[in-house]
């Protein structure tokens, strides 16, 4: 009996997809990529480690051939499936269709060396009669989308490689530059430096309750003009503050308070009624970047867990593949789609033609469909027996979905216009004219027919109004006239623009065409876990550090982080994919520039000349920022450096402070930067000395808080340590006292015995203070307890029955309702460490900007996703100190020696390539099939 052996990427792949094919298949897993460039020069082999280019693991002398070498992780797997290889009259190479799983299947040929007949075979979901067709029909293997697969691993190879020791001599140890990563933290920086810049204005305007009619309670209107001039809003300044046009006028204070004082008892008198259909088409179907953006606005999920659950759900046969262009939907799925619309919500909510997306991205890559439930009939979610994120996205999926088969959702906006007339006219201004009448303006939407809002609404920014969203407003004419409830003057204030998120960050990188969707999520992860970028709730907040590095990168090496150049790079590697590119000529020209190196046909410097020819580089300049100026006007004098070992600021007279991690850039304003100079990390001051041990006390200002310890003296033993003691909250670094000093330093207290002889003592820990008997602990209510609390007291304490944290046995805080991931009721509760929120699984602590009182659900999911995508997840490294003591860093331990690159197999399909600048030719081998 023949025997056909099925390659795939993952285990999960491998076993659901043998459970479709039966005997005669065997289906095994490459678990991913079994080849790569060398990743360490452990890696690299011996016959190569002499060689110049070795370290890059790409010989840029001969036609950038790279060398490749199998991961120590996966010789087994190489081992496992020659073994089954020699059991199989035939190869296909199931891996995905897209050109990373179009390189794993060509890297797999090279290794494996069939002798066999060897194809692809390409589906776009895991079910029965998509595995069963595609083994059907079996093609070859597209050597196009392997040239573009690899020379993008070259390009970021060599720009890795070559720009980051640069970094590291001119910034700091053990940095990374990356060709979309550094753009994506230049995006981050420059919306910063927008925010650093901005100038807020404060304006005001009035508001007006009006009372309403029949079904319809009291509206809103809002001043939008007196006379003839109109009223400033936000979008009336420019980001200094000025006002765009004289036309308008701002309002402040005492002219609002004026105006609405005189409205007020005063009749609104309608000047126009507008009404226009409103109509709102569905949206196409998710593509990757419209999965992540949706996905982390709807359920709080950050682009690497959406693409990990995705990846589960299409591993699992739920959905199509998840990394994909195209919002396009195969004739089975769109009529899959419309039935499933007309079983739910009637014949009436479908179109009578389908809807047909075509694709809005540039270069779409490769013919996928959109992302849908999997199969010719849609499972409910409901049908799936999935549950918590799983069911969550798959849910989300198949809603878009069935939504983008829908009719449009349709109804009525309603604008009305009102005049006020104060008794007599109000003088706002010495310069203008009194005002005789006031214009305000009311806005509703009414939805009558809903369509695919039904089955789906769109997630939103904060400050946007969903698709669904209706202010309703009563039944008016022209000329009639309305009674004011209330009128009150409202001050507003102009705001920077807002940080990007990891959605708004996606639909950035989209809309200038930077990078591809499947790798948006790993640049997201990699700019956050290299301290270029932080996260304060959803907000990517970049670094002092990413400033650094910005700027080095802006000064030295402009185009490498320029956001068309790095676009134009992606439309180079489509046309590579499409065969109408040559890779040769497209890494001549990044890397060596023209024939005599200067500048590329592009006329762009190439990579090898700008990183030799550098020139002296200040790297102290490159990493001080000024800190502006301060309220009068005046140079602050402050810089703020980022040194090796951490952030400071220094000013004219030498005086230095840390800069706390946590702390945005535009928040370290000159008065915020005097503060921290007035108290910097580290600060000292004498109190005393010791009576009994003759050491001098000290107190300091360190990283976790201020304390209290003593100097030993320069010979005693180095086993010998300091005695030291936080202070309590209710004291001050200057005003401490010896007695008190040394009475923090003496803790923990001995309170006494309990009856079975065992010690109590009192102590103050990083959580509070607490009594501690052998391995049982009881929290205190204060610090002061600590030296207060008596045996008696303490006996009872321990007597009683413990609770876990101080306030474990009362109820939540607050309940809030179901998490959008889990379902699971999320609720408020007062924590050891203070408030937080839970779901039951997963504990968010609140940060300083929430309170229990405020705090949203929205909010509150927000706090879980981010808690909950850190997962096993290494934590967040804290950048060393600028004051603190050198400490060498840990030596990695050596990878194990890879094999060396083996030649190619014989090839039925040797393709020629040729350089575009020299007329070099170069013949790349890459097999095809073989047999």
């Amino acid at each position: 009996m023949s025997k056909t052996l099925v390659i795939v990427e993952s285990p999960t792949k491998a076993t659901k997809i043998a459970s479709y094919l039966g005997d005669g298949y065997i289906v095994e897993s490459s678990r991913g990529h079994v080849r790569d460039l060398p990743q360490g020069a452990s890696e690299v082999p011996a016959k190569y480690k002499g060689e110049k280019w070795a370290r890059t693991g790409v010989d840029v002398e001969h036609d950038f051939e790279p060398l490749y070498v199998v991961q120590a992780d996966k010789k087994a797997t190489i081992r496992t499936l020659k073994d089954h290889l020699k059991d199989a009259d035939e190869l296909l190479l199931a891996t995905d269709g897209d050109r990373e799983g179009e390189a794993i299947a060509w890297h797999l040929l090279q290794e494996l060396k069939p002798k066999v007949p060897a194809k692809r075979m390409v589906f776009h979901e895991i079910t029965k009669p998509a595995i069963l067709d595609a083994v059907a029909h079996p093609r070859e293997l597209d050597l196009d989308l392997v040239d573009a697969q690899e020379t993008r691993r070259i390009l970021d190879r060599l720009y890795g490689f070559e720009v980051s020791p640069v970094l590291w001599k001119k910034v700091k140890p053990r940095l990374s530059a990356g060709r979309v990563q550094s753009v994506a933290t230049r995006l981050v920086v420059d919306r910063e430096r927008e925010r650093m810049a901005f100038t807020s204005a404060s304006y005001w305007d009035i508001d007006a309750t009006l009372v309403g009619s029949g079904e319809v309670a009291d509206f809103g209107s809002r001043l939008v003009s007196l006379d003839d001039a109109k009223v400033a809003q936000g979008g009336d300044f420019d980001s200094h503050g000025r006002l765009k046009s004289a036309k308008a006028v701002a309002l402040d204070e005492t002219s609002a308070t004026a105006i609405a004082t005189a409205l007020s008892g005063r009749e609104f008198v309608v000047a126009s009624v507008e009404s226009k259909p409103y109509t709102r088409r569905p949206y196409a179907p998710f593509r990757t970047t419209t999965l992540q953006q949706d996905a982390g606005r709807r359920l709080r999920m950050s682009a690497e867990e959406t693409m990990r659950v995705a990846q589960s759900l299409y591993e699992g046969g739920h959905i199509t593949y998840m990394r994909t262009d195209s919002t396009t939907l195969s004739s089975s799925a769109i009529t899959a789609a419309r039935a499933q619309a007309v079983q739910l919500f009637g014949p009436e909510a479908i179109p009578d033609r389908p809807r047909v997306y075509a694709s809005k991205v540039k270069n779409a890559q490769e013919a996928h469909e959109a992302i849908r439930p999997a199969g010719e009939h849609f499972r409910t979610p409901a049908q799936t027996g999935l549950t918590g994120a799983q069911f969550r996205l798959y849910e989300l999926i198949w809603q878009r979905t069935i939504a983008s088969q829908m009719v449009d959702a349709q109804g009525q906006t309603l604008t009305v216009k009102f005049e006020a007339r104060p008794e007599t006219p109000v003088a706002i201004s010495q310069s203008s004219k009194p005002v005789e009448v006031a214009h305000f303006t009311s806005s509703g939407r009414t939805i009558t027919k809903p369509g695919f809002l039904r089955a789906y609404v769109a997630g939103v920014e904060e400050d946007e109004s969903s698709d669904d969203a209706q202010a309703r407003l009563p039944q008016l004419k022209q000329g009639q006239q309305v009674a004011a409830r209330e009128v009150v003057p409202a001050g507003h204030a102009t705001k920077p623009p807002a940080r990007y998120t990891e959605p708004t960050l996606v639909a950035k990188l989209e809309e200038l065409e930077i990078g591809r969707p499947s790798t948006y999520a790993s640049i997201l992860r990699t700019i956050t876990a290299r301290d270029y970028v932080f996260k304060r709730g959803s907000a990517l907040v970049p670094t002092w550090l990413a400033f650094a590095v910005t700027r080095l990168l802006e000064e030295r090496f402009a185009h490498l982080v320029d956001y068309q150049f790095t676009a134009d790079m992606e439309g180079v590697l489509d046309e590579i994919a499409r065969g109408n590119a040559k890779r040769l000529g497209v890494l001549t020209d990044f890397y060596f520039g023209d024939a005599d190196g200067s500048s590329s046909p592009s006329g762009r410097e190439g990579l090898h000349r700008l990183v030799n020819e550098l020139g002296e580089i200040d790297a102290r300049e490159i990493s001080t920022f000024p800190i502006g100026t301060g309220q009068l006007g005046e140079e602050s004098g402050i810089v703020v450096r980022v040194g090796k070992f951490g952030t400071y600021l220094e000013d004219s007279e030498g005086r230095r402070a840390n800069v706390d991690d946590d702390l945005a850039p535009d928040e370290l304003t000159v008065d915020k930067a005097r503060e921290l100079l007035a108290t910097p990390t580290g600060e000292e001051r004498e109190i005393g000395v010791d009576p009994q041990t003759h050491t001098p006390i000290v107190a300091r200002n360190g990283r976790f808080g201020p304390y209290v310890t003593e100097v030993l003296p320069e010979d005693a033993p180095k086993s010998a340590k300091p005695r030291t003691g936080s202070l309590f909250a209710s004291m001050d670094l200057a005003t401490i006292t010896l007695d008190q000093a040394l009475q923090l330093m003496s803790l923990p207290r001995v309170v006494g015995s309990d009856d079975d002889g065992a010690e109590i003592t009192a102590q103050n820990g990083r959580y509070g203070p607490y009594l501690k008997k052998g391995t049982d602990s009881r929290s205190l209510t204060s610090e002061e307890q600590i030296f207060s609390i008596g045996l008696d007291e303490a006996k009872q304490i321990f007597a009683a029955p413990k609770t876990r944290g101080r306030a474990a046995a009362r109820g939540p805080l607050k309940e809030l309702g179901a998490d959008p991931v889990s379902g699971k009721p999320v609720e408020v509760k007062d924590g050891r460490f203070g408030p937080y929120v839970t779901d039951g699984e997963f504990n968010a602590t609140l940060r300083k900007d929430d309170s229990v009182e405020e705090i949203t659900l929205e909010r509150a999911a927000e706090l879980l996703a981010e808690k909950r995508a850190k997962g096993p997840a290494p934590k967040r490294t804290t950048t060393r100190r600028a004051t603190t003591t050198k400490k060498a860093p840990a030596r990695k331990a050596p990878a194990k020696k890879a094999p060396a690159k083996t030649t190619a197999a014989k090839t039925t399909a040797a393709r020629t390539t040729a350089t575009g600048t020299t007329g070099a030719k170069r013949t790349t081998t890459r097999s095809a099939s073989q047999g």
